[in-house]
């Protein structure tokens, strides 16, 4: 194998090769990375095909065993004739605005073998030859930890993956999610309390923000964090990416947390990821009678650690605690009046009704409703359908 590259691209011929080599049809991402890896480069992976003789079939047949092993398809001569072809336009095109964009403060183009690129994901069997990224690219260094779930969260998902998020970007973990509504945009919010940040995968082009209603946390992220894509420029959302963005979020992840998800659902194709390529996986358990509880009640029946607080998440690693629950509950009710604050000591995590909840204190109605709204503002109760309240634990 020769040498591989240890510098970022820095040219369009640099960047052609891996270009042509995401571009081969008909290959997997495995594959795709398997040759890359056993030549050093893509240069010296097309380099070794345009010197395959077509006339001698021995010849290459020989050489097919000496690239693929067992694999006899890996450099098939349909796979030869494509590497020796011309340069398509559009990959020369595609090349020259991908330059452009990577010039541009903040944009960075990192290939599998940068120095950059992050070890995680280098070590998984299908790892993405070439990221954009744009932001803090340090992160990419940094140790990470997984948060995913459901984009129809609860309240109570959202805050739990926000307070989990947080607690651990506290202890210096990078916070990776896909950029999703629901669970993942809390997650984001979490790690960018804190010195641990954020990464975002994106399922798309990384100048395309999908969806559209999570632009202003895509451009904080891009800011205090980091957005990452496999994707060229200018791909919009197909539903396919978005599965195989999953296994950049477990393959950067030192361990992966499941907060909801249906029975069905991405959050568990991400799972599976992690538990292929060796992460911990863990799940938050919930109501038997809640359909966003049934995915990760199905995880810790396969095995997935049970997660209640996120000490459980710092215990399995040994990680120092950074924020304590009772601190963070401190700072949100600091405004809350004394009446709101007896209320809450009764309000259960389990749904209650406003008038029994006047009963228990002795309050009149309106007094009941004005304290139920203060903690509703404070963002420590849900108010849910048919006039019941629920303390959310933050």
């Amino acid at each position: 194998m020769q040498a591989t590259e240890s510098l970022p691209i820095a040219g369009i011929d640099t960047l052609l090769p891996w270009l042509r080599v995401l571009a081969l049809p008909g290959l997997p991402r495995y594959t795709k990375a398997r040759l890359v890896r056993r030549y050093g480069t893509p240069q010296a992976l097309i380099e070794a095909a345009c010197k395959i003789d077509d006339a001698d079939d021995h010849a290459a047949h020989e050489h097919v065993e000496q690239v693929a092993g067992t694999d006899e398809e890996v450099m098939s001569p349909q796979l030869v004739k494509a590497l020796r072809a011309p340069v398509a336009p559009r990959l020369r095109k595609l090349a020259e605005e991908t330059l452009a964009w990577a010039a541009l403060h903040g944009n960075h183009l990192v290939t599998l073998n940068d120095a950059a690129y992050p070890p995680p994901l280098r070590e998984i069997a299908d790892p993405p030859l070439l990221l954009h990224a744009q932001g803090d690219v340090a992160l990419l260094q940094r140790t990470a930890f997984g948060v995913v779930g459901s984009r129809t969260c609860t309240a109570q998902g959202s805050a739990n993956a926000q307070r989990f998020a947080q607690a651990l970007s506290a202890a210096g973990l990078a916070i990776v999610s896909g950029l999703a509504l629901g669970i993942d945009a809390a997650a984001h919010k979490g790690g960018l309390a804190e010195r641990g940040s954020t990464i975002a995968v994106m399922g798309t082009g990384i100048d395309m923000i999908y969806p559209a209603s999570n632009a202003a946390l895509a451009a904080r992220i891009r800011s205090e964090g980091c957005l990452l894509s496999e994707h060229a420029l200018g791909t919009p959302p197909r539903a396919h990416h978005f599965p195989v963005r999953n296994r950049i979020i477990s393959g950067l992840s030192r361990g992966v947390l499941v907060v909801e998800a249906a029975e069905r659902s991405g959050s568990l194709i991400t799972a599976h990821l992690a538990a292929h390529q060796g992460r911990d996986v863990f799940a938050v358990p919930g109501s038997i009678h809640s359909s966003l509880s049934k995915g990760c009640h199905k995880l810790l029946r396969e095995g997935a650690k049970l997660v209640e607080t996120v000490d459980d998440i710092f215990k399995e690693y040994s990680l120092p605690r950074a924020l304590s629950e009772a601190q963070v509950e401190s700072e949100m009710l600091e405004e809350i009046t004394d009446a709101a604050r007896a209320l809450l000591t009764v309000l259960s995590y389990d749904p209650m009704p406003a008038d029994e909840l006047a009963m228990r204190l002795q309050l009149d109605a309106a007094a009941t409703q004005a304290s139920l709204l203060a903690l509703e503002l404070a963002g420590v109760v849900e108010r849910l359908p048919g006039g019941v309240f629920q303390r959310l634990k933050r």
